[in-house]
């Protein structure tokens, strides 16, 4: 054994929570790298492991130390960047190395699962006349076959071959032993370059010329792009100012400098019409192909589309918050489009921000970051104030389009004018039959599915509520069932109330079927789609259906969220919000924030063509300040006034929050381990940082789950997870009681 062996040492994706450390034999020395997947000896069987350091010290002897086996992949598929990230994120979140492998790296990636090949066969030309002759007559079906093959111009697959001859496959056989014919195993691409969620709006190669706002912001980002240095950029522009147009601009000065591009958006799926025009405007850049990074790639495209990424083969990559681990080579520039939105927070372990993230991997690659949104979320606008952002602002719509007027509609009066609940508003009536007869398009947002939203007894007050949950079961009348929208439990709704007996149980309040049946009754020629999670299950569908809205075979569209962002349609012209209080009263320090920024977001749907639009807002409490400055059009006030309340109390962004989550079907259990672990923190960092709780979680019971949450305020996120990761290991729990962190939360119910 040579005594100069190189060592590695290697995480394993097996759930061994320590590096191990192997010897690289000699026929691997130069390919393996940090970042590379082995398959190494564990025992007396193998696993696979990430090469995570190249000539380290070993803790073992170096003959005691056994050989990796095989190199997974020819290329790392993780870029030594990436290595560095995945250490902060076990530092910041708190998380086990097996869950950010997880995380990072997609489950056919870590399971080494192996590129598609396909068979494709030819024939040899030069077979002499006799042995044709004789095959001819002993074997007709496999002389047969080799006419067929011999005629064609180039190899074809053998599955083709096969299937078009209705050939056996012993025919086949028969003649690859004989030598007659050739065969040979191709890779196949399933890589996602030409996506079909871009077919909404593929548009033709034109060039866009920029304002003079968006030239200005362009050639800031620009500048430091070409500076090659570390720098955030927030991008702050009013709905329909031409964002993404100042994003492809900059993404192609990077790519023009040889770079790879990373853009993230909250939800691929909402932003179809982001993939096309990337793709048409890409399509001078031959090596600059567009990975689509998002849910519904079948295991094979995620392989052939992270490989793709790690070998170089694609530059760009436009996907989702996992996304943000693209293996990409000679990162230049990272963009992330609706910064402010809730959807880039995973919500399992390791509970990241896709944002924050982008902004520490731009960090770590020394690259520019741009930040961009409508409504900046506080800790981004905090940072600009501070100086640690650059900021770059659009105030004008394209082409001078006037932004949307917004009218306020008290449904305290309406409903003392009707003396009943109302669900659409005179006002928002007589606005939908005006855009219907005029032949322009209308959009309806409620952020709440089904029927109704709950099932109340109006004599006992009684309300339905799931047994596994302690949240009220929502009615929906397609398939008239109780549904929980947490854990996904249905029930029959009851004829009378289980309580007091009485049949005055009745539904209450309105979702999307609701508010669909309504708007079908008030425009009954109209074609009208309703658009949530309880419609999509089909797949593409959201894709067919935006396809049809654009073409105009659609009048108006009602939903909830999906359809509250990303979406440019030039003949809409007038948005309604149905009930704008939903996401106003909830116990949550972001309630006016999330408000705000939803109705600017939803408003903005309107009016993006030549035609102006409205908005029509729908409240009990049309004072609220949320509602009021939105209304008026005014983001730096309503920035400024909500960045003053969150001072006073010190919530973020002026300090960290850190939110721990115990949950058992044992109650007591729960609350008993929660309590001991508040005090051994409150004994070692009395006076360190603030902490509130053990309490109730706002949703107590979840699947069963009961749940009870501490609350620790911080300046200094990672000494406080290294105090709390030392409590853990002080505090062992039962198996029935499971404690999670979650840094930086945005939603604390």
């Amino acid at each position: 054994m040579s005594l100069d062996a190189t060592v590695v040492c290697v995480w394993l994706m097996s759930g061994f929570d320590r590096p191990l450390h192997y010897r690289l034999p000699s026929s691997m020395e130069e390919q393996a790298e940090p970042g590379s997947l082995v398959r190494v000896p564990l025992g007396r069987r193998q696993t696979i492991g990430l090469v995570v350091e190249k000539d380290c010290e070993p803790d073992l002897p170096l003959m005691q130390l056994k050989l990796v086996l095989e190199l997974v992949y020819p290329v790392p598929v993780m870029t030594p960047a990436l290595l560095r990230l995945g250490s902060w994120l076990r530092q910041y979140y708190g998380a086990s190395i097996q869950n950010v492998l997880e995380t990072m790296i997609p489950g056919p990636v870590r399971q080494g699962m192996k590129a598609k090949q396909e068979k494709y066969v030819s024939a040899v030309k030069s077979v002499e006349s006799e042995v044709l002759a004789a095959l001819e007559k002993k074997a007709p079906k496999q002389f047969e076959l080799y006419q067929f093959i011999a005629g064609q111009f180039r190899p074809q697959k053998k599955s083709l071959v096969l299937s078009r001859l209705s050939a056996s496959p012993a025919a086949y056989t028969g003649l690859l032993k004989k030598g007659l014919i050739l065969e040979e195993a191709r890779k196949v691409e399933r890589v996602a370059y030409d996506d079909e969620l871009g077919d909404v709006e593929y548009a033709t190669k034109q060039e866009i010329v920029l304002n003079e706002e968006q030239a200005a912001c362009y050639e800031s980002i620009a500048e430091s792009v070409r500076a090659g240095k570390f720098t955030t950029h927030l991008l702050y522009g009013v709905t329909g100012s031409g964002k993404t147009e100042v994003y492809i601009a900059a993404m192609e000065e990077a790519l023009k400098a040889g770079k790879s591009v990373l853009f993230l958006v909250p939800e691929v799926a909402l932003t179809p019409q982001t993939v096309g025009r990337l793709r048409s405007r890409f399509t001078e850049h031959k090596d600059a192909h567009a990975v689509v990074w998002h849910s519904s790639l079948s295991d094979g495209e995620r392989l052939d589309a992270w490989m793709a990424l790690a070998n170089g083969t694609a530059r760009v990559v436009v996907g989702a918050r996992s996304a943000v681990f693209a293996p990409l080579r000679n990162l230049g520039l990272v963009i992330v489009d609706e910064e402010h939105e809730p959807a880039f927070k995973q919500d399992e372990t390791p509970r990241y921000h896709g944002r924050d993230v982008a902004v520490y991997r731009s960090f770590l690659e020394n690259v520019v970051c741009v930040l961009g949104s409508a409504t900046p979320s506080l800790e981004s606008y905090r940072n600009v104030k501070r100086g640690k952002y650059k900021l770059d602002t659009l105030t004008k719509r394209i082409d001078d389009r006037e932004l949307p007027m917004m009218h306020v509609v008290d449904m305290r009066i309406e409903m003392m004018r009707t003396r009943k609940p109302v669900t659409i508003s005179t006002l928002l009536a007589e606005k939908l039959r005006d855009r219907w007869e005029k032949g322009e398009q209308s959009i309806l947002f409620i952020n709440r599915r089904g029927y109704n939203s709950t099932m109340l007894c109006t004599e006992c007050g009684h309300v339905e509520e799931c047994k596994h949950c302690s949240v009220p079961m929502t009615f929906h009348r397609s398939d008239n069932t109780l549904k929980c929208h947490l854990c996904g439990h249905e029930a029959d709704p009851p004829w009378k109330c289980p309580e007091c007996n009485s049949g005055a149980i009745r539904g209450k309040g309105s979702g999307t079927q609701r508010i669909e049946d309504v708007v079908k009754s008030i425009l009954p020629r109209a074609n009208v789609v309703r658009i949530d999670t309880d419609t999509m299950g089909k797949k593409h569908l959201f894709r067919e259906i935006l396809g049809d809205f654009r073409k105009g075979k659609i009048d108006l569209l009602v939903g909830t969220q999906m359809i509250a962002k990303g979406l440019d349609f030039p003949n809409v012209t007038l948005v309604g919000m149905v009930d704008a209080d939903l996401s106003l009263h909830v116990p949550d320090f972001r309630a006016n924030e999330r408000t705000f920024q939803l109705l600017v977001q939803v408003s903005g749907r309107a009016g993006r063509g030549d035609l102006a639009g409205e908005v029509v807002v729908q409240t009990f409490t049309p004072h609220a300040e949320p509602i009021q400055f939105a209304r008026r059009g005014e983001v730096d006030a309503f920035l400024e006034v909500e960045i003053e309340s969150r001072e006073q109390f010190q919530y973020p962004p002026f300090r960290h929050l850190v939110r721990q989550v115990f949950r058992s079907r044992n109650a007591d259990k729960a609350v008993f381990f929660a309590e001991q672990f508040a005090r051994k923190v409150e004994a070692r960092m009395a006076g360190k940082i603030e902490m509130r709780g053990p309490t109730p979680c706002a949703v107590e019971k979840m699947k069963d789950q009961y749940r009870f949450h501490i609350w620790y305020f911080t300046q200094n996120v990672s000494g406080l997870m290294r105090e709390l990761k030392a409590v853990e290991a002080e505090v062992p729990l039962p198996k029935d009681v499971v404690q999670i962190f979650d840094v930086d939360p945005m939603s604390v119910s």
